[in-house]
């Protein structure tokens, strides 16, 4: 395990540093034989006076002045805090006023795990016909054997040196190797729901007042509810209504060549989306040529950012840009650019009827740590299936809401309305008897799932809401996980906020790039040399020049005295 994939300090944050040598002469200084007086003959001590001088302290001591030999003590007293003080904050407590203070002080960039001769350790793949070809043969201990059981936040830096903002804080990552050894051989159990089927209606009618949709259907109060009795067979709206699959005359349709490759098994994907040409791409970094291989990245676009990539020359026919793999969307079914995304973002698993794991990105983001390296660290590290990041500040639904009308986000009498229908439910503001549940708020932008019934029920039924009501997915969260959780035992891995932004960096919109000044280059110009004030027997001789200079002056001085000479004569 190498310290990298532990998760230590970087040297960007204050990593500690190499005190071995901080005492003048590597601990000379306090070296019986420095303070031994020896009577030798003179010879052989005007022989060895240089050596002498090298070692003897006291030659140090007004080598380096009192000021630095104080300033290296000091600096070895905040080492010796700095280190007794890394051990106070544990990352793995379970505090909630830990989590809160980590969650909003400024941490160091992210840590990503390097690659190791794990695989050496672990052995090579399995790759027989009818074996698990994508497992290695040797497992990662969890639980306090695990290598990042002791991992630990570093302690915040001094409030004069806090940036203000949301910051990403370090993650202890497993090495790309024994992450992939960590991956659960046979899927997770799903509670009480073992089967679960989409209704199919080539004819929605809405017959209530309430939301809905001709691609998702119009699901009446009554079928809504009933989609929250959790039983062992279920059947509900999931999108999708029309056609006799998801992409064929569906709304939201796929090309052929495209229907065949989303049919196909794959154990984990990467999955993303840009529409209305509203983001750039992100390219991904740091990914594992495993993860290359193995890891297929989707990028579902509309075709108004088609006919934008190829004019900028960014997509041929092969469909790819760097890793990602591009899906054409046609007959997108809602006028909003936003509603759109939410469709391959809640309903992946009815686009890939057969994966394992996904992880979701929004289109502004860029993921820069390894698949294998965050589905360990935040789902099977933790025994979860489905894992999201809750909101860096806000935890309530309906501070969340105030907030979405100040910032303009949708309609405000649309978040009344839907806020007041969740109030008639129950809902209550968020207060501390609501724990273990932590948030009510997730930040929304990465969704990490395993694809079984659960959490397939879970999607759906938040898509039903995004469907029905505002397309804030954060207001609707809340109330889908609690009635979900009130029948079954399942919980979701809502991780800090800070954490997330360890392996996403999240970019600006494309419009505000392209209105953007370009940078202004700053100048930085030397300090002006301060003015020498000469004092005492120097106060008014000059300073003699050199090299060129002198010559130079000397010339002028003669030419000078010659033309005054000349001027005498006259």
């Amino acid at each position: 395990m190498t310290g990298g994939s532990l998760g230590l300090r970087a040297g960007s944050y204050g990593s500690l540093p190499n005190i071995k040598n901080v005492i003048a002469g590597g601990g000379r200084l306090l070296h019986s034989k420095s303070f031994g007086s020896v009577r030798k003959n003179p010879i052989m001590m005007l022989s060895g006076t240089r050596e002498k001088e090298r070692s003897f302290p006291s030659i140090w001591y007004r080598y380096l002045g009192r000021r630095k030999i104080s300033m290296l003590l000091m600096v070895a007293l905040a080492v010796l805090v700095f280190v007794l003080g890394s051990f106070v904050v544990n990352k793995e407590s379970n505090s909630p006023n830990v989590d809160q203070r980590i969650g909003t002080m400024s941490m160091a960039h992210y840590i990503n795990a390097t690659r190791t001769d794990a695989s050496r350790i672990l052995g090579r793949r399995n790759r027989q016909k009818g074996g698990d070809g994508n497992r290695f043969q040797a497992s990662v201990p969890k639980g306090a054997n695990h290598p990042c059981a002791n991992f630990t936040f570093p302690p915040p830096p001094p409030p004069h040196l806090r940036r203000i903002g949301p910051r990403p804080c370090p993650v202890c990552y497993l090495p790309v190797d024994q992450a992939i050894a960590s991956m659960p051989s046979s899927p997770s159990e799903s509670p009480v729901l073992h089967n679960l089927t989409y209704v199919h209606d080539e004819n929605p009618i809405k017959t209530e007042p309430h939301g809905g949709s001709d691609f998702g259907g119009y699901p009446s109060l009554k079928q809504r509810n009933d989609s929250f009795d959790i039983k062992e067979s279920m059947v509900v709206h999931c999108g999708f209504v029309k056609g006799s699959k998801p992409g064929h005359q569906t709304g939201f349709d796929f090309d052929k060549s495209d229907l065949a490759e989303l049919q196909q098994f794959h154990e984990i994907i990467v999955a993303s989306a840009i529409f209305g040409n509203y983001d750039l791409i992100q390219q991904p970094r740091n990914i594992s040529e495993e993860a290359k291989r193995n890891v297929p990245f989707y990028m579902f676009i509309d075709e108004e950012t088609e006919a934008y990539m190829k004019n900028r020359s960014m997509l041929d026919s092969s469909k790819r840009v760097g890793l990602w793999r591009i899906i054409v969307i046609h007959n997108v079914p809602y006028s909003d650019a936003r509603r759109n995304g939410k469709v391959p973002k809640l309903l992946l698993h009815r686009i890939f009827p057969n994966i394992r794991y996904s992880i979701w990105i929004d289109g502004k983001l860029q993921l820069v740590v390894d698949p294998y390296q965050i589905l360990e660290r935040f789902l099977w590290r933790q025994n979860a299936n489905f894992a999201i990041s809750r909101h860096y500040r806000r935890f309530d639904v309906f501070v969340e809401a105030e907030a979405n009308k100040a910032a303009g986000k949708y309609d405000n009498s649309s978040i009344d309305a839907q806020v007041d229908f969740y109030r008639t439910e129950g809902l209550t503001p968020y207060s501390e008897a609501k724990l273990p549940i932590i948030s009510d708020v997730p930040e929304g932008c990465v969704l990490i799932k395993e694809h079984i019934p659960i959490t397939n029920l879970f999607t759906c039924l938040w898509f039903n809401e995004v469907d029905r009501f505002t397309s804030r997915d954060q207001l609707s969260f809340g109330i889908v996980r609690d009635k979900i959780m009130a029948k079954v035992d399942w919980h979701i891995n809502m991780f800090l906020d800070c954490e997330r932004r360890n392996f996403v960096i999240q970019a600006y919109h494309r419009d505000l790039l392209e209105h953007m000044p370009p940078p202004v280059a700053v100048i930085r110009r030397p300090p002006a040399l301060p003015n020498i004030i000469t004092r005492g027997r120097n106060q008014g001789k000059k300073i003699p020049r050199h090299g060129r200079d002198r010559r130079s002056g000397s010339r002028r001085h003669h030419k000078a005295s010659a033309g005054n000479r000349e001027s005498n004569i006259f």
